[in-house]
């Protein structure tokens, strides 16, 4: 089937949603595809987002990341990422936990291939 295909619309019309186990992270997605599991989000970190609870993260898809507002800290790299910043990662990368200490907005997009 894949995605649904949308002309422009106001993403700020979606709500924003928790994620599971981690407190002060929200989601909003944005377009997905059922079949495959595919999708694209905004992920929003609320100040004083710690997601360590989660560890570190490797998943089976391919994940690119931009930052759209704020900042975000990989404690594993000790290191800051910071607003237009971008990541392309491969199935099975390693990176996180992170921590926000001021909040941030990321554009996702994952893709199993």
């Amino acid at each position: 089937m894949g995605k649904q295909e949308f002309e422009f619309f106001d993403p700020e019309l979606l709500p924003w949603k928790p994620e599971a186990g981690i407190e002060g992270l929200y989601s909003k997605i944005l377009s997905d595809d059922p079949d495959t599991g595919s999708y694209t989000r905004l992920l929003k970190f609320l100040p004083g987002t710690d997601t360590s609870a989660a560890g570190v993260q490797r998943h089976d898809f391919w994940e690119e990341i931009w930052l759209v507002e704020g900042a975000i800290h990989d404690l594993t790299l000790d290191q800051t990422f910071i607003k237009g910043m971008y990541a392309c990662r491969p199935p099975g990368m390693a990176h996180g936990p992170w921590v926000s200490p001021h909040g941030a907005i990321t554009f996702e997009v994952r893709n199993y291939e």
